[in-house]
């Protein structure tokens, strides 16, 4: 059996990524809740921060709070919560669900707040956003993903929307 090349009109073919926002989110100190069954628990405080999109910008509100478990010394699974105002006075919810892979060294750098070398880490995250926003609403009927990079006082990432 021979394969064909994929159809511009397949309906399985692979999703494109198109690029939806850079988003900056200034962090605080982790709080350590501690060692339990399942890992390491750390919640670290959401400060601030900026997103741009196309055509539009948006600071993050101080408030929110990434939820944190560190599975092992190369694994930690990240659950962030926090909202979003745009320019325009809409505001969005964002929940982004991540996983951050190092090395163990690395990962240990991490968490004691040292800056390393972004290539050495594997950060992927799948957010998704809630909102009223009759101009914003169709970021509620999307899928996301995106990548990132931790420095000391701050994450980076690029959300990409599947097209």
């Amino acid at each position: 059996m021979t394969s064909s090349p994929p159809q511009e009109n397949d309906p399985l073919a692979a999703p494109r990524l198109a690029r939806f926002a850079d988003v900056t989110v200034e962090v605080g100190e982790p709080m350590v809740l501690g060692e339990g069954a399942q890992g390491l628990r750390r919640v670290v405080p959401i400060l601030g921060g900026r997103a741009t999109g196309d055509g539009w910008t948006a600071r993050v509100l101080p408030g929110g709070a990434d939820f944190q478990r560190i599975a092992s010394d190369t694994v930690s699974e990240l659950d962030a919560r926090y909202g979003l105002e745009t320019d325009a006075g809409d505001r969005i919810y964002v929940r982004n669900r991540a996983i951050r892979a190092a090395p163990a060294e690395v990962m240990a750098q991490l968490l004691r707040g040292a800056p390393v070398d972004p290539a050495l880490v594997y950060f992927r995250c799948a957010p998704s956003f809630e909102t009223r926003s009759q101009s914003l609403r169709w970021i509620t009927e999307r899928l996301f993903v995106g990548v990132g990079v931790r420095h000391p006082a701050q994450v980076v990432m690029r959300f990409f929307a599947l097209q």
